[in-house]
């Protein structure tokens, strides 16, 4: 038998010191009773060092008000602290996303404090992570203190991500609805965007792609699909019909046949609802969904992802607008390569031509700062809503030829004058 004792936040956060280092969980499993908590104490701490991916709510403590007393360390920039990151009163660690839980497991970064949100504990006394296991297991195994609130909105997934209720020092009950992300329409640019990736994807093929308007337009154009998988680092609402149609059955896959594979989940209540205590998802570490050996074992796998900006060689930029630090290096590197090496694989970079300003995305060079997350040598395909360009294999001049057939009509001769003038190149 086991038996739980409640406390409330603020005895919760009691277990907080100063120059300790704090975990936040990930996404729409962000423990905002906790963070509330943490926030209160401000005035009693100093140095505290705080890690996270991205999250969804406030992130107070990345305010500047709070300088001194706590210092965000974001491995990928979200809205909420990307004025903070970019002001110097917040840090952006490159990283590849699969090779986060190593700064855990090796101690490169100790945790003091881990800030959970997990479903309520099952007969057996294990509680689900939820909708978020990711990096949150390499910080369980090495956190000195592990708070999680209790939720009964949070679904309890199947997978890698239980923990006894026996690991935690501290446990707050709460009843508040989870986070949801509602994507809306894609405009028709988008949509022939999605035309065309839905084009390169074959039947048998293992999906990885995220969450936005084009990954949820290519999803509604694979109706007429056969025996498709998912094993992606996210997944949202977009599979849903999908599965109920009968076209994302995984039978194929060579890894967790059957099941859909990922390591957090954001959507709408619909979404964290179907997948409550259903086996047919699965929930895993980072290092194992995002493993690039994990990955390419899967037939046909297609990594859809996108970018801020290409230069006309295949150099892909997607953290940064020049100095400007925006999001960060996340999954797109181990899934591109996971899917150049999977048997009849595609890694695909999907984006519009243009930015909301009309500035094209295709540029001759990147701009002065701008970080490469994919290179040119791991980029294959390359989509717009003017066609596909698959780079592999071709050399110089025959990129820049065939991304500039790709670009925003408006912009393609000036791109041709900057592609003769820098490179010599002709382009008809």
């Amino acid at each position: 038998m086991f038996t739980i004792q409640y406390s409330t936040a603020d005895e919760a956060l009691s277990l907080l010191r100063s120059e300790n280092n704090v975990f936040i969980q990930t996404a729409c499993a962000a423990p905002q009773q906790l963070i509330k908590a943490m926030i209160d104490k401000a005035d009693s701490l100093f140095n505290v060092g705080v890690y996270q991916l991205h999250t969804e709510g406030p992130a107070p403590y990345t305010d500047a008000r709070y300088k001194g007393i706590f210092r965000t360390h974001c491995f990928f920039i979200g809205s909420n602290t990307r004025k903070a990151v970019n002001s110097a009163n917040a840090d952006f660690i490159p990283i590849f996303l699969s090779e986060i839980p190593l700064l855990f497991r090796r101690k490169i970064i100790p945790i003091d404090v881990a800030l959970l949100h997990v479903s309520p504990p099952d007969k057996n006394g294990y509680c689900s992570l939820g909708i978020s296991v990711d990096v949150s297991l390499s910080v369980i195994e090495n956190a000195k203190h592990i708070i999680a609130q209790v939720n009964p909105n949070m679904p309890r997934m199947h997978g890698g991500g239980l923990i006894h209720v026996s690991k935690f020092s501290a446990l707050v009950k709460v009843d508040d609805p989870i986070p949801e992300i509602h994507i809306g329409e894609p405009n028709a640019a988008e949509i022939k965007i999605a035309n065309f990736v839905a084009g390169l994807v074959e039947d048998g093929a293992t999906l990885q792609m995220g969450i936005g308007k084009i990954p949820n337009a290519v999803l509604s154009k694979l109706i007429h699909h056969k025996q498709l998988g998912i094993h992606s680092e996210m997944f949202s609402d977009g599979v849903i019909d999908l599965i109920e149609r009968g076209v994302i059955t995984g039978e194929l896959k060579k890894r967790h046949p059957n099941k859909v594979i990922g390591g957090f989940i954001t959507g709408t209540r619909k979404l964290y609802d179907y997948v409550d205590d259903n086996p047919l998802f699965e929930l895993h570490d980072a290092s194992y969904v995002n493993s690039t050996t994990i990955i390419m074992q899967n037939p046909k796998v297609t990594a859809i992802n996108s970018a801020l900006e290409i230069d006309l060689t295949g150099q892909v930029c997607a953290d940064s607008i020049g100095f400007q630090l925006y999001s960060g290096v996340g999954g797109q590197m181990d899934f591109m390569r996971g899917a150049s090496l999977s048997p009849g694989g595609k890694p695909i970079i999907a984006m519009s031509s243009t930015t909301n300003k009309g500035e094209s995305k295709l540029v001759s060079t990147l701009k002065r700062g701008a970080g490469v997350v994919t290179t040119r040598a791991h980029v294959h395909y390359v989509v717009t809503e003017y066609g596909v360009a698959n780079l592999f294999g071709k050399n110089i001049q025959q990129r820049i030829a065939d991304l500039i057939h790709i670009a925003h009509p408006d912009h393609r001769e000036s791109l041709a004058k900057e592609a003769f003038e820098l490179w010599n190149v002709n382009i008809d």
